[in-house]
């Protein structure tokens, strides 16, 4: 079973991908960049960007049925690594023991210049 997720309540994908798929027993979700669905406007500062990231990772979860409780495994994208114990400390006020595995990594660049983005594997 592949079952398409996607919500309005994060922003749409803007390529050849969907927001997340749900597999019956995993729910993968695309890579989620600070972008407000809303607005289509992306905050300022890692703090900031590090939140919108986590909602729209949130609003992919719950369209799926699932919260952050259900999450095993994120991977977190950072254009700068200098920005990791800000994201860090954002990241601690959504996710709670026990936490999920995590990959953190600085990349070059990511889409629209943003400074974060994040990934999740969430089990039902």
């Amino acid at each position: 079973m592949k079952k398409v997720i996607a919500t309005t309540a994060a922003p749409g994908a803007i390529g050849p991908y969907s927001q997340a798929i749900d597999t019956g027993a995993f729910v993968f979700a695309s890579g989620q960049i600070p972008i407000n669905p809303a607005t289509g406007t992306i905050p300022e500062g890692i703090e900031a960007q590090t939140r919108q990231a986590l909602a729209n990772v949130k609003a992919i979860l719950a369209e799926a049925g699932l919260t952050v409780d259900n999450v095993v495994k994120t991977t977190v994208f950072l254009a700068d690594m200098n920005d990791f114990a800000a994201m860090n400390a954002v990241y601690a006020e959504v996710f709670t023991a026990p936490f999920p595995a995590r990959s953190a990594v600085a990349v070059r660049e990511l889409p629209k210049q943003v400074l974060v983005e994040v990934e999740v594997l969430a089990a039902r």
